[in-house]
């Protein structure tokens, strides 16, 4: 009598994956360094241009209450009225818009508003939206390439890669996501669909992984559970995610109108995941010092401490910078 099969042992590397999205679930990011950041006070009128679960939002609506006002904004319309329901049960004045933050200025005219003492957008996505399979934004789940942060208008994932030439898709892999191997993908995504659309987030791991196969990271001092990385992947679907979602554009426009929103000595806090992200926001900030615009700039970026980071993998990414409008 033959031996019964044994059960095909998960890859460590998928397995520490797993556990890491799910901890940490719906906690804000540097939460006490935003606070130390844009210190926050009775009175005063601040904005939250990605609201998200409202973690940051209700911190900041504590701080200005009861007679400041908290106005937030958020691209995805699903989080809307979840984060309004947060907010009036902690009471104050707030303004809750589903809007894109590059027309904040459009947001704040419409509420009367001049002006802020404070600014705040955490550029990360939310882990509902990774968890949920049918908006398309995680690898770890089979679902439609939609990856629209406003399911309601523009072109999807799979709209991009179907009808994209390689050039554009390589240029994207690279550029968004920094991936050496981004013409082999593209590539292998173009000879894909020449027999049938790729719709499905499954469709598109496969052929990353064929392309551009996770290798070990053998960095001397790598901590173990670094050695095998799933980064062709994240980079791949973090690349096609920003190039849907305009997300470079819409931050340089932020960058442009910050200093015609924040009030003189107001300040603004900017968290990137992404190193594309925090070259602009340097960039920016900077040359507003330069300028005269910002009379104190964050030197560094500012880091999660080691307990957030492994309380909260999500912040493991995270930079936070910061400025001061001159008074």
């Amino acid at each position: 009598m033959s031996d019964p099969p044994k059960k095909k042992k998960r890859p460590f590397w998928r397995k520490k994956y797993r556990r890491s999205t799910r901890a940490g679930e719906h906690r804000p990011v540097l939460i006490a360094e935003v606070l130390a950041a844009l210190d926050p006070q009775p009175g005063q009128t601040v904005v939250d241009c990605t609201i998200g679960f409202a973690g940051h939002a209700l911190e900041l609506l504590k701080r200005v209450g009861p007679d400041g006002v908290l106005i937030a904004t958020d691209l995805d319309p699903a989080n809307i009225e979840p984060a309004r329901l947060k907010l009036d049960a902690a009471g104050g004045l707030f303004a809750v818009h589903h809007a894109n933050f590059a027309g904040l200025p459009h947001v704040l005219a419409a509420e009367g508003v001049a002006g802020v003492d404070g600014l705040l957008a955490d550029l990360g996505m939310s882990s509902m939206q990774v968890d949920d399979r049918g908006r398309g934004f995680s690898f770890m789940r089979d679902g439609p390439l939609d990856m629209r942060m406003d399911p309601t208008r523009g072109r999807t994932a799979a709209d991009l890669l179907n009808t994209l030439p390689a050039a554009d898709l390589a240029a994207a892999f690279r550029d968004l996501g920094d991936e050496p191997k981004a013409d082999a993908v593209a590539a292998a995504v173009v000879e894909y669909r020449k027999s049938k659309p790729i719709e499905r987030t499954k469709e598109l791991r496969g052929l990353i992984e064929q392309a551009a196969p996770v290798q070990l990271d053998r960095t001397p001092g790598a901590p173990p559970e670094r050695k095998q990385l799933l980064l062709p992947l994240t980079r791949v679907f973090q690349a096609l995610r920003i190039l849907v979602n305009r997300e470079l554009a819409n931050l340089q426009q932020l960058l442009r109108v910050l200093p015609g929103i924040l009030k003189p000595g107001g300040t603004v806090a900017l968290i990137s995941f992404h190193s594309g992200e925090d070259r602009l926001i340097k960039a920016a900030l900077r040359d507003g010092f330069r300028a005269g615009i910002y009379d104190r700039v964050s030197d560094d970026p500012v880091r999660p401490a080691i307990e957030e980071k492994r309380e909260n993998p999500r912040s493991r990414s995270a930079k936070l910078r910061w400025a001061r409008r001159a008074k």
